[in-house]
Order: structure tokens, then sequence, then C-alpha cells
């Protein structure tokens, strides 16, 4: 068989530049007894998931009044109440100095604004990314993004906004839907010509390095840190450009959703396909309004309007419903999370950590503050609503939860935005 010199010289390049290329197992193309001693060996990966909403949660409804395990189940929590030894719930945690309202719900996953992160070394860089750089490219998708309404959570390390995947037909697909022929030449093709530019662009940034002031070196390694982000991901793509996608028995509906009531929960299935198949370990959803008609049984306005509800009773009636259809598709998807197999035998939601909440407070007043956040599965022990409040004048920011997660995720980092350290009580 002829050999292709091109792609070993490529190869030998990138582990040059720290890049790796792995293929994982496939459990599709194994042969039984590769099966056997894959599943005595290996060790299950985690997996993360980040469900953004970006106009939260009614506070009133959705934070216990009491903390510990006996805690009682506030209205909006109580469709998770055969779940609750499967989450934590956590009140008064926020990102300190962060404030804006809609403007400033990005900042969910991050802790940082923005347009206040260029001095930093990974500007705002949001954590489904942070764990998606570290699995690299184990998985078809080293991560995906899904944006229901078109609200989208994730940044990349440059600060870059990644636009989500809206609709259902597209994200089925990426996952199950097999590339032709013609199209995989195309893209080849595609691939090899985009390998060239970006040496030829990699090599003229190299040799410009050596003749540009110290002001501009942050300039040129931020340019460098996007070529090695683009490069990561046409590895990946090639890389899996031949390898068979996995095969479900799951199908869209025939009649496809065309309200946001029908619509969720068919993302959710889709969310939990991709996992189950190791199509990607990192997913990141975020939920926004809808256009027309919701579809939700007794809501007639728009979501945002009934946000600014301003305690009259009729919106706050109409909030309850939408925010109650939200806590139990969330808890429909971590149930069918526990009750699915991971190849090692274990329920897929202990080697899942699935994060839910917003960068939003109180929508009606616009505040950031004390974030709505639940945590399930991921082998955590849970079962407890824990409270954060202030010692003097220092808040415990949300972004300790978010080190300890990226730590269970595998990372070894011991700070992440504006994190003081881990959180305190969770192991």
């Amino acid at each position: 068989m002829k050999r292709n010199f091109e792609y070993i010289d490529r190869r030998a390049f990138l582990r040059g530049c720290g890049a790796s290329i792995a293929l994982p197992f496939l459990e599709s193309v194994a042969k039984p007894s590769q099966l056997l001693a894959a599943v005595g060996k290996a060790k299950e990966p985690m997996r993360m998931v980040c469900i953004g909403l970006n106009y939260g949660l009614y506070p009133v409804d959705f934070f216990p009044k009491e903390t510990g395990r006996d805690y009682e189940l506030p209205k909006l929590l109580k469709p998770l109440s055969r779940m609750r030894d499967e989450i934590t719930v956590f009140s008064h945690l926020d990102h300190p100095g962060i404030k804006g309202g809609h403007e400033a719900v990005h900042t969910f996953l991050s802790g940082i604004m923005a347009d206040g992160s260029k001095a930093m070394p990974e500007r705002n860089i949001t954590m489904d990314q942070k764990a998606a750089e570290f699995s690299g490219v184990e998985t078809r998708y080293g991560s995906m993004q899904i944006g229901i309404g078109g609200g989208g959570l994730s940044w990349t390390r440059n600060g870059v906004a990644i636009p989500p995947v809206t609709r259902l037909q597209t994200l089925f697909d990426a996952l199950f839907l097999e590339t032709s022929e013609s199209k995989r030449r195309r893209m080849s093709e595609s691939y090899k010509l985009n390998k060239s530019i970006l040496d030829v662009v990699h090599e003229d940034a190299a040799a410009l390095k050596k003749r540009i002031s110290r002001n501009d070196l942050d300039k040129l390694d931020e340019y460098f840190t996007s070529i090695r982000e683009v490069e990561d991901r046409l590895i990946q793509s090639a890389s899996w450009l031949r390898t068979p996608k996995p095969k479900v028995d799951y199908r869209l509906p025939q009649s496809m959703p065309d309200n946001f009531y029908e619509e969720v929960p068919v993302f959710y299935e889709l969310m939990k396909l991709a996992l189950q198949t190791d199509s990607t370990r990192v997913i990141s959803c975020g939920i926004d309004g809808w256009n027309g008609d919701s579809g939700l049984p007794g809501v007639s306005q728009g979501y945002h309007f009934l946000t600014h509800h301003g305690h009259d009773a009729e919106r706050l009636k109409q909030l309850s419903i939408i925010e109650s259809f939200h806590m139990r598709e969330f808890a429909r998807f971590i149930e069918n999370l526990k009750n699915a197999q991971s190849l090692d035998g274990s329920s897929l939601l202990e080697n899942t950590m699935v994060l839910a909440g917003s960068g939003m407070g109180n929508a009606s007043s616009h505040s950031n503050r004390d974030l709505p956040l639940i945590l399930a599965g991921g082998g955590f022990r849970h079962g407890e609503h824990k409270d954060y409040p202030k010692k003097g004048n220092r808040q415990t920011p949300a972004c300790n939860l978010y080190v300890s997660m990226l730590q269970r995720f595998g990372l070894e980092i011991d700070e992440f935005g504006t994190s003081t350290g881990t959180l305190e009580g969770l192991v």
C-alpha cells in the first residue's frame, strides 16, 4: 500500500507544536475479544453538559429555605423530587463584580465579561471549552454547542463566541447521517488546502516574530493560539472523515416540532444520544425565548416580557409555567442519563456532570447576583442544598464550583476565571 508521506510529515510537525492525534476505541468496529478487553482495562471517561437559561429563574420559587439534606423542595425544584439524591442545589454563588443584566448573561460559564478580558491569557474562555481543550480529538466532536431559541453559551480562549446549532435536523445529521463519498472527497481536498495555507501562515508568523517589538509579541502569541485552534479542528475533522457514524434506533419525528414546547424535549434526547454514542463528551446548551407561538399550554405572552413581571399575578403565573417546564425537562434528561448505561456498565449520569443554571440571577430587576445553579451526576456526592453566604465582604465565586468540576473532568488546575480555589464542601 502506498504510504502518505505528506500526512506523516504533518503528524510530525504537529507533534512538534505540542498537538497529538488519538483515535478512540470504537465499539462498533471492535472484535468481541477486543471489546471485553477494553471494558476490563479502560476507565470510563468523564463528560460535561452545561445548560444555561438566558432569563434565569424566579428566585422566590427556586431557592430552598433550608440547607443540608432535609430541605423542602420549592416550587421549581418539585419536578426533581425523584432525582433529589442526584442533584446539589447552590445558593449565593455568582461572579463577583459582574453586572449589566442581559448584557452580562454571557459570563455564565466564564465569570468574565467579554469586553474586559483583552489582557487575560485565556480571555473569557468558558468552562465547557476548557474541558473540550483537555479531551482533545478523542471524539468526533470536541464539543457541541446547541442554542434553543438562538442562545449560545460558549467562548474560545481568544474571546470568540461559538455559534450554536439551532436546528434539530442539523444536529441529528451531524451525529448520525453519513457523509456521501463525493462530499468526503471534497472535504478531504479542502482539509489539504487549508493545511497548506496554515503551514505558510505559520512560517510567515514565525519569521515575523523575530522582527517585531515586545509590545506586539502578545498579539502575535494570540495569533499563534488561533492557528493552533484551527489546526486542532482540522486534524479532528480529517481524522474522523472516514470513520462511520454510530447507528441508533432513534429517528426524528416525521412531523418536525414547530414550537418551543415540542422542540426542547427532542434537543435533550439528541444530547443524551450524543453522549451515549461518545460522539462528544462536552455539550453546552443555551435556552432563550421563541419566535411565534411557544406551544406551552397556558402561556400567551413572550418569555422576556414575562420575566419583567413587576410581581403581577398573571405574568408570574405564566412565567411559572415556562420555568416549571424547563425544570421538568431537565429532570427527565438527568433521569434518562441515570437509566442509560456506559460502556463499563455504570450509569451514564455517574460519568456525566450536568450543570444547569444561568448568568442571570433575577431577570425582573436585571440582577446578576445569586445565580440559580444545580449540579447533577459526575460522581459527586449529592442530595443537599448548599448555601455560601458572604464572609465579611467576600462572596464565594461560582468559578470555585467550576474549578471543582474541571478537576473532576481530569484537568490539573487550581484556578479558572475569578475563582479563589475549589468549592468547599463539594466532594
